[in-house]
């Protein structure tokens, strides 16, 4: 069994078999996923998807592609949400300098908030980063300083050695779908080298879609091939890398 860590499971391109994906979810091999919210209305969406089925947990969030849209408003939202059962982790939030979806200042100003909030909450993070390497790692470091902020890369990209810098810190890594493309040397870097006990496996579902399934919709059950590509990549066997990733898992999110 293995838990994706990272998924998007009310995203519309699931409307037509949500359901029926979620109920089958055991019976190929995967006993949880954490969905994850993106704005206000994601993050409400997730947190229903929780409360409904026993084997979703949820994160609520404002991603850096919808920082034009944060208030103060949404913050007391996510705030109240805080202390539901199912409510694991404060994302996914971060930089994004690729789209810049969002003006960059306003993606400093609710990045910041939000880590702000997590550790009044006492919850973790769920970071999401792209082409934005040094500047997120420079506020989560100084976020980190006092030593109430714990959390993941989700999706990393980075380097190794900067992946290393936030094991450091206490900054779990997860792998999503590129680990299994062909050319993804830098990533593969990344999965061989992390400790074991700091590594989670994600789809981040409907998006990066692993082989041999790329280009199609991605789904948690997909996992299995980012697990299998690390497990071969680090000479453990798949039993070996799962049972690791799904406890790092557990202990990152309160699941224990």
């Amino acid at each position: 069994m293995l838990i994706d860590s990272h998924a998007h499971l009310d995203d519309k391109r699931f409307d037509g078999d949500r359901e029926l994906l979620i109920n089958n979810l055991e019976s190929n091999g995967i006993e949880l996923v954490i969905n994850i919210g993106a704005d206000l209305q994601t993050s409400i969406a997730s947190v229903s998807l929780a409360e409904k089925h026993e084997n979703i947990y949820a994160t609520v969030g404002i991603h850096p592609h919808s920082a034009k849209e944060a208030d103060q408003s949404a913050m007391e939202i996510f705030r109240s949400f805080a202390d539901r059962d199912k409510v694991v982790a404060i994302g996914e939030i971060g930089l994004d300098f690729y789209y810049d979806n969002s003006p960059r200042d306003l993606q400093r100003k609710w990045f910041k908030e939000q880590l702000k909030l997590a550790k009044e909450v006492e919850l973790p993070v769920v970071i999401h980063s792209r082409d934005a390497q040094q500047e997120t790692f420079d506020i989560l470091k100084e976020a980190s300083e006092d030593g109430k902020l714990r959390g993941v890369l989700h999706c990393y990209s980075g380097s190794a050695e900067m992946a290393a810098e936030y094991v450091k810190m206490g900054f779990y890594i997860s792998i999503a779908g590129p680990v299994t493309f062909k050319n993804a040397r830098v990533v593969k870097e990344v999965a061989q080298s992390v400790p074991l006990d700091r590594l989670l496996v994600e789809t981040d579902s409907p998006y990066l879609t692993p082989e041999p399934y790329r280009g199609k919709r991605n789904e948690p059950i997909f996992v299995k091939y980012v697990a299998g590509t690390i497990a071969e990549l680090r000479g453990l066997s798949y039993e070996e890398l799962a049972k690791a990733t799904n406890e790092n898992t557990k202990e990152l999110f309160g699941l224990i």
